[in-house]
């Protein structure tokens, strides 16, 4: 029995797409909706079943059984830089109608209804994603959303000369394809190609691509580990970006985090921000910042201290978000300054505290505590 070529097709594009995917992923060239992919692990097992049970023997199911695979090891790849929250009301309804196919299809076999269910609840699951992207672009720029985009195609091809019929058999092809299709229009066809998702090197630093007004850093290894560099110049007082994560209550912060895996951000005295698994996880701390924290009503912002020069590494002093009774860690900044250790922001020197505090870039909940008192010295 001979293999249809479009099926061939079909699975290499789409393997292709999470294969780069993933790469973009390890290499924080993209910065995908935690939402959105959860939302997928789950529902495009569903799917698969489902569109399997409607449409046996078809081989585009085969299709999605390696998708639906595919799209699972991406979600256990960013499990790590994930944090539970609450989730949205996009998210709850996406999930109780994945929970109503799993009703409807198990215990009371209306496997047609349950395929479409799921089929509903597709967009539901890009929701997040396409927020995201109408944000900053930068953050999908990968050719794996053209890819899929084609692999569907290829899918809806292998389809009809199968000579398939009926809503059951189309439905989630042309849903998928344009859902994929809009974020591939959204982040720009020429994303299409992979040396403008990979980036090149220009003298040592990493263009991502043409969008570096939207995404303009650059994450490189340092004696630290990750660290975030300006791709572009940055002028004094401008926002960097926003900083991003679930609210925790202290009570739900795990102890003895240290390192790399401390990312927990401390808003409040009894609130902390999770780590949002983008850009701000990475940005390290420095005993002489070019940029500090400032908070506002309309979120926790870096904003750059001094003039940031194109290449030149980003970073902030922790202690400006520290209290008494904060753990402590030994700093190796590098910075001619250096103290040595991080600590609580009451044990800086006390012309640091008032400089920090003119410059707007102290947690505001450490704004109750008194002045720092400076001993004259006698005559």
């Amino acid at each position: 029995m001979s293999v249809e070529p479009w099926f061939i097709v079909a699975m290499v594009l789409s393997l292709s797409g999470y294969g780069i995917y993933l790469a973009g992923l390890r290499r924080h060239l993209v910065e995908p909706s935690r939402a959105s992919w959860l939302i997928w692990a789950v529902a495009t097992g569903i799917e698969a079943a489902t569109y399997l049970a409607v449409n046996p023997g078809r081989p585009q199911g085969l299709v999605f059984v390696v998708s639906a695979l595919s799209c699972i090891v991406v979600t256990l790849a960013m499990w790590r830089r994930s944090r539970w929250s609450r989730p949205s009301t996009t998210e709850t309804v996406c999930m109780a109608a994945s929970l109503a196919a799993i009703i409807l299809w198990l215990p009371l076999q209306e496997t047609f209804w349950a395929h479409m269910l799921v089929v509903g609840a597709v967009p539901l699951g890009f929701w997040p994603t396409w927020a995201s992207v109408w944000e900053d672009r930068a953050r999908e720029r990968s050719p794996a959303w053209g890819l899929w985009t084609l692999g569907d195609l290829a899918t809806l091809f292998v389809a009809v000369r199968s000579h398939g019929f009926g809503v059951g058999e189309y439905a989630y092809i042309l849903v998928e394809l344009l859902c994929h299709a809009s974020v591939w229009l959204m982040v720009g066809l020429s994303t299409i190609s992979p040396l403008r998702a990979f980036g090149v090197r220009k003298e040592g630093l990493r263009i991502l691509d043409a969008y570096v007004p939207a995404n303009p850093f650059a994450v490189r290894e340092t004696h630290l580990g990750k660290a975030v560099f300006a791709a572009r110049g940055f002028a004094r007082g401008e926002t960097l970006l926003r900083f991003s994560g679930p609210t925790v209550p202290a009570t739900r912060v795990p102890g003895r985090l240290s390192g790399a895996a401390d990312r927990f951000l401390r808003i409040a005295r009894d609130r902390y921000m999770g780590p949002s698994g983008r850009i701000d996880d990475l940005i390290n701390h420095s005993c002489a910042p070019n940029a500090g924290l400032r908070f506002t009503d309309d979120g926790v912002f870096l904003v750059a201290l001094a003039t940031i020069e194109s290449g030149e590494e980003v970073a902030w002093d922790y202690s400006t978000t520290l209290a008494d009774g904060d753990g402590t860690m030994t700093c190796a900044c590098g910075a001619a300054a250096c103290r040595g250790r991080i600590g609580p922001f009451a044990e800086l020197p006390a012309d640091t505290q008032r400089r920090y505090r003119a410059l707007g870039v102290v947690a505001p909940y450490l704004d109750d505590q008194p002045e720092p008192v400076v001993q004259e010295r006698a005559a």
